[in-house]
């Protein structure tokens, strides 16, 4: 199973007021806020980001580490979510977008869309493309 949650660090900038939001797992996902709940809020936006970046470069998305005390969860949003995991359950499985799209027997173009960060993928395509390769989402709310 999959988890598209990931442990933040505030840290107050006694220099310049506010808070600096870092991230042990995707380090490249930094950003900061005035108050906790707006670097909270930006940190979603930085951790979004972050991933999108390494699905369009190929990279890997790691696996969220146990968050430590002090530090606070941030999700991802549900679509990036559906997106990385789509994306990695296709590298685990080695299937190329071209593989993808014939199993779901549409064309390349689709498939490429389906996992691109500017494209407003509906849920339910991304369901499918993850059923076709043995996985489900599931959602929780906490």
């Amino acid at each position: 199973m999959r988890k598209f949650v990931y442990a933040a660090r505030l840290v107050q900038d006694r220099k310049d007021g506010g808070y600096v939001v870092t991230f042990r797992d995707i380090p490249e996902a930094v950003t900061q806020g005035d108050t906790v709940e707006a670097a909270l809020e930006e940190a979603s936006g930085a951790l979004q980001a972050a991933i999108e970046a390494r699905i369009m470069d190929g990279m890997d998305i790691p696996s969220p580490s146990v968050s430590k005390r002090g530090e606070r969860l941030v999700p991802v949003p549900v679509q990036t979510a559906l997106k990385a995991a789509l994306y990695l359950e296709m590298r685990s499985a080695g299937i190329s977008r071209v593989g993808l799209a014939r199993r779901l027997g549409m064309d390349e173009k689709e498939a490429r869309r389906m996992l691109d960060p500017r494209h407003p993928s509906k849920a339910d395509r991304l369901e499918r493309a993850l059923a076709v390769l043995g996985r489900h989402a599931e959602i929780r709310v906490a």
